[in-house]
């Protein structure tokens, strides 16, 4: 094992909070909701292994049934609810991390089930009240992927400013973006996403004990805690499947829509062992050295075909299956809520190594080894 890897120099992950909505059903409520006999569609919302996701559902109408949302509608949803959320998984990531919002000095939001101009990073900057000087970037449609391509811009980004602050909000109103009208292509997107933000704080140590304005300290983690390095990433486009994964127009319904090729799991699954070498090169550590798996919960077949590819337990995806059973798949910031209950679990020890793994449209499958 190459423990040369770990070097106090290294961005660390220095806290991670999330958010999710009030309400939150059950796939057989979601059936009910939308009154669902088709034997067909109620298969695949319960055999999902999910038992209940946070979801904001299309107004009821006077005879009870749900209404249908507007494009216009939608976005408005996107923008409220996830502005919401991306606010409350922000300061609980501020109160992990021991940090305050001063201590901000960027902050990157990444996001795929709306577009908006300005961003999410400037609506909270207004909202919260944040230094006016803040750098910030906004990851617009890259989808479930796109955490980790933004966290390779967010680690950069503290590498170059060693002792400064660094935020990435991911915010997913996937709600805002469903399409119900009964077919087995909208449906197994329907039975899949939930709504859901997540934000992870960035640091890089600086050779003296980092101040603020006016010599005012920053905060440091609490005592004890663990913080990992982001060490390395890697980046795999798999190009002869570029039409697997969309998010795009759709004419019929006059509103965006996702659209996933029954492929997409197994085209996932065959690739990983390829990223993950890429990863690995040159570091001298092996599959057998990495201690702790944090995969994006994309989907129960996408779950196994990475795990039987890399050969990997059920164990090591415990917490990827948990978030897929408690929450769905949240896109973009799903990662983060298995990392955030794997250091809950308390089962990670110095000297460790993880690798981060997510996957989306492009296709692609992006990865970050990290050590502790």
């Amino acid at each position: 094992m190459n423990v040369e890897l770990l070097k106090e120099s290294e961005p660390r992950m220095m806290g991670v909070g999330t958010a999710v909505p009030n309400a939150s059903y059950t796939q057989q409520e979601i059936l009910d909701e939308f009154a669902v006999v088709d034997p067909r569609v109620r298969s695949v919302f319960l055999n999902s292994a999910i038992e209940r996701r946070g979801l904001t559902l299309p107004p009821l109408l006077p005879n009870g049934t749900r209404g249908t949302e507007t494009q216009g509608e939608l976005l408005q949803k996107h923008l409220t609810h996830g502005l919401s959320m991306g606010r409350e998984a922000l300061e609980a990531c501020l109160k992990d991390a021991n940090a305050n919002l001063d201590d901000i000095r960027y902050l990157c939001c990444v996001t795929t089930t709306g577009m908006l101009t300005p961003g999410f990073s400037a609506l909270l900057i207004k909202e919260l009240g944040m230094d006016r000087h803040c750098a910030r970037l906004d990851v617009v449609g890259m989808g479930c992927n796109a955490g980790l391509n933004a966290l390779t811009a967010v680690t950069s980004w503290a590498k170059a400013h060693p002792g400064e602050l660094a935020l990435m909000v991911c915010v997913e109103v996937c709600s805002a973006a469903y399409v119900f009208d009964g077919t087995m292509r909208t449906s197994v997107v329907n039975s899949l996403f939930g709504d859901g933000a997540a934000a992870l704080a960035v640091r890089a140590p600086a050779s003296r004990p980092p101040v603020g304005e006016q010599g005012r300290k920053v905060a440091e983690p609490a005592e004890g805690s663990l913080t990992p390095e982001l060490l390395r990433f890697s980046s795999l486009i798999i190009p002869e499947a570029v039409d697997a994964m969309r998010f795009d127009w759709d004419d019929a319904h006059g509103k965006y829509s996702f659209q996933l090729d029954p492929e997409v799991p197994y085209v996932v699954g065959a690739h990983a062992e390829i990223a993950l070498g890429r990863l690995l090169e040159g570091t001298g550590l092996r599959r057998s050295d990495i201690s702790h798996w944090v995969v994006h919960s994309g989907g129960k077949k996408v779950i196994d075909s990475v795990r039987v590819n890399l050969g990997l337990t059920r164990h090591d995806v415990r917490h990827t299956t948990g978030v897929l059973r408690d929450h769905g798949n949240l896109s973009s910031g799903s990662f983060l809520f298995s990392y955030e209950r794997m250091v809950a679990d308390g089962c990670v020890k110095p000297g460790e190594f993880g690798v981060l793994m997510t996957m989306g449209p492009g296709s692609t499958i992006e990865m970050a080894l990290v050590g502790w």
